[in-house]
């Protein structure tokens, strides 16, 4: 392209033409003692930049790309300037079209699903992976509601929520023998990119790690009961008087019955992850249900001579499993009681909001590190396994607790540092209320 100073130049070669076309015809006016002539040079001037300003028309609106028309002056450098603009356009659409086909095909290269969908839940765009996980078709598919495709209905309300923190998992539309595991991230003004990938595999090394516990628990069960009743029998017959036998039994009584708690979680850890959320739920008493906890939690450790707040509404009820819920209250009331010092305080707190209905254990024990609380929750994980030898625990209250908040549609908060106590507390929906909000407070 010229650079400005070659416009320039054109400029004033074109004025140049205009001053010696009107300087002549005034000449041949002047001779002729007519003005004719001059309207005759205007009158072509005129006629021929129009005839040039049709012919730029007619370049500009071709559907296919020809060569600028042939022209002289300034005509000639704006055809030249146009045609370089132009070169310089279509060379960047072919480079955006070189990234957009690779960037396709790039897509189309991964082994996981990549769905585009609008604010409105219509289908824009997807990869090779999607047709072969979720049967879409090209010929019918683009532009249909997701929602049609897809009509699990735990996606759909996965979907409805708009909580997209956790992701899904859920069977494939063309195959049930597929797992698929879903997550959806929000950009622009309300599209969304659904990612898919499957994961069928890992869930089944998941299933057969919880069949395993489940089955060695079951089998362990047995040799336990017998084991603890001849323990038992040999402790009411050995006498006093053999101190080192009556030792020994005593220990191996202990671990017994530490092993028979341990079973026993796992039991009611597998049960609660394998099944689904039963319809045996009732208004339960959440207030007499906490009285009766408190005073067992008291007789746990009387050496210690702690102290049980309990802040609960007398006609606090909540639609939930009894006997879910009294597990995961006990194991957190438990806790308390195991890691608050002698003379210490624990408060049991229970509120209902615009929320849902809360409660909050909260005692001025140990504490727990910060950088522990995110793995709190998983079966047998332990800040400090010298504090669980200690106490005696199992390491599965806190996932019990977990588990049971899941199928309560819940969800279980901690906050703790070390040397200031723990509060742990147990989120439940507005929708499991029996009334309506009997106070407003904040845990």
């Amino acid at each position: 392209m010229k650079d400005p100073a070659g416009m320039k130049a054109s400029l004033g070669k074109e004025v140049n033409r205009i001053v010696i076309l009107v300087a002549v015809s005034v000449a041949v006016c002047l001779a002729l003692r007519s003005i004719w002539p001059l309207v005759a040079g205007l009158s072509l001037y005129i006629i021929w930049s129009t005839r040039q300003l049709f012919a730029l028309y007619a370049w500009l609106v071709r559907e296919e790309h020809t060569e600028p028309p042939d022209s002289v002056g300034l005509w000639g450098e704006f055809y030249t300037r146009l045609e370089h603009l132009f070169q310089k356009e279509r060379r960047a659409q072919d480079n955006l079209q070189s990234i957009i086909v690779r960037a396709q095909q790039s897509v189309n290269a991964l082994e996981d699903v990549v769905v585009l969908i609008d604010q409105h839940g219509y289908l824009e765009y997807w990869n090779h992976a999607a047709g072969r996980h979720l049967g879409f078709r090209a010929d019918k598919d683009l532009g249909q509601p997701l929602t049609n495709l897809i009509r699990h209905p735990r996606f759909t309300d996965y979907l409805t929520q708009g909580d997209f923190r956790e992701p899904l998992e859920i069977p494939s539309p063309v195959d049930d023998n597929r797992i698929l595991q879903l997550r959806i991230t929000e950009f622009g003004v309300g599209d969304q990119l659904i990612l898919a990938r499957d994961v069928t595999r890992i869930h089944h090394l998941e299933q057969m790690r919880k069949d395993f516990v489940a089955n060695v628990s079951h089998e362990l069960k047995t040799p336990l009961t017998v084991l603890k009743g001849y323990l038992e029998t040999l402790l009411d017959t050995v006498p006093e008087e053999q101190t080192r036998l009556r030792r020994a039994l005593t220990q191996m009584d202990a671990q017994s019955q530490r092993m028979e708690a341990l079973v026993q979680d796992l039991l009611l850890l597998s049960r609660l992850e394998n099944t689904e959320a039963d319809n045996l739920q009732q208004a339960v008493a959440v207030h007499g249900m906490l009285q009766r906890m408190r005073e067992s939690a008291l007789a746990l450790a009387p050496e210690k001579q702690q102290t049980i707040e309990l802040d609960v509404p007398e006609n606090a009820r909540l639609i939930a499993n009894p006997a879910e819920l009294e597990s995961a209250f006990g194991n957190l009331i438990v806790n308390a009681v195991k890691y608050t010092p002698a003379h210490g305080v624990i408060r049991i707190h229970w509120w209902q909001d615009a929320d849902g209905a809360h409660l909050s254990v909260r005692d001025n024990g140990i504490g727990i590190d910060p950088a522990h609380i995110p793995r709190l929750t998983e079966r047998f994980y332990r800040p400090d396994n010298s504090r669980v030898t200690q106490t005696g625990g199992t390491g599965l209250g806190l996932a019990i607790v977990k588990h049971v908040m899941i199928r309560h549609n819940g969800k279980l908060e901690i906050k703790s540092e070390l040397g200031s106590g723990s509060n742990f507390t147990c989120h439940f929906p507005a929708s499991r209320l029996v009334s309506k909000p009997t106070a407003l407070a904040s845990g």
